[in-house]
């Protein structure tokens, strides 16, 4: 059974219709992709989960059990975390306080009495940081940063875990690690639904695509039935004369789609 799924899903702003009718599941044990264009909707989905934006139609639902009502800090204790496309990390405090003040928020609402100091310990090093503990946050290039907002939605411990592009701004050898440590959470029972623009990336971690096109599915599919899918083409580069020429470009695709540290804001 599915940890996540959503069915129907609507929201609008105003005369725009940000999502129209969006049916996901995330299971267990996988990385699940979401991909379309920017604007295409893919942040206000991730919102509407964290429960940052509310629906106009559909519902959610997490475990089995209906989040209708939960805000973002009910959904969190759930055991929802989440990355976020514009960077957010506590600039004042070192790379180690980033990730220990998230295990200790996480002890206070748990059950869980577990070590924090272990549990910040073992984030960091998951992503590649220990040697970085001591550093300021707002000294790190954007790529660490980005692996220190991972480490710290980590140390919450997430049953579901969200990441927004969580490849921008790394290397080509960090974005391949990156890949590995995902590949490595969904392995040990973690539910993944990610968020980027790294087509190569997507193509190597995710079982399962869904891409979104102005604000509906347009197909889901496994990646090489994404790959191949002349709609997707259609939706990333427009009409082209011979498709299977730029089937590649996908990989190049530019990205786009705000929120808080521990929740979050909106995109179309």
């Amino acid at each position: 059974m599915s940890l996540l799924q959503v069915a129907e899903a609507e929201v609008r702003f105003g005369g725009v219709h940000a999502l129209r009718g969006v049916n996901l599941s995330v299971d267990p044990g996988a990385v699940t992709g979401l991909i379309g264009p920017n604007g295409a909707g893919k942040t206000t989905l991730f919102n509407t989960i964290c429960g940052l934006q509310s629906l106009n139609g559909g519902r959610i639902s997490f475990d089995g059990s209906s989040m209708d009502g939960l805000g973002p800090h009910k959904r969190a204790r759930l055991g929802i975390g989440r990355t976020f496309q514009r960077l957010e990390v506590f600039s004042s405090l070192s790379v180690w306080e980033n990730v220990l003040a998230a295990a200790e928020i996480r002890r206070r609402w748990s059950r869980d009495r577990s070590d924090t100091t272990a549990n910040a310990k073992g984030v960091l090093s998951q992503v590649g940081l220990s040697a970085l503990a001591e550093r300021p946050a707002d000294t790190l290039p954007t790529g660490q940063a980005r692996l220190l907002e991972l480490a710290r939605a980590l140390a919450t411990k997430p049953r579901l875990l969200l990441l927004d592009e969580p490849s921008s701004g790394l290397s080509e050898s960090e974005s391949e690690e990156l890949g590995n440590l995902l590949v490595k959470l969904a392995e040990d029972g973690m539910a993944v639904l990610l968020v980027e623009h790294d087509m190569g990336l997507v193509m190597r971690v995710c079982t399962r695509i869904n891409v979104l096109d102005f604000g509906s599915v347009l197909t889901v599919g496994t990646p090489a039935e994404i790959r191949a899918d002349e709609r997707v083409r259609a939706a990333y580069l427009g009409a082209v004369d011979d498709p299977e020429e730029h089937v590649d470009g996908l990989a190049s695709t530019p990205s786009g789609d705000m929120s808080v540290a521990v929740g979050g804001a909106v995109d179309a």
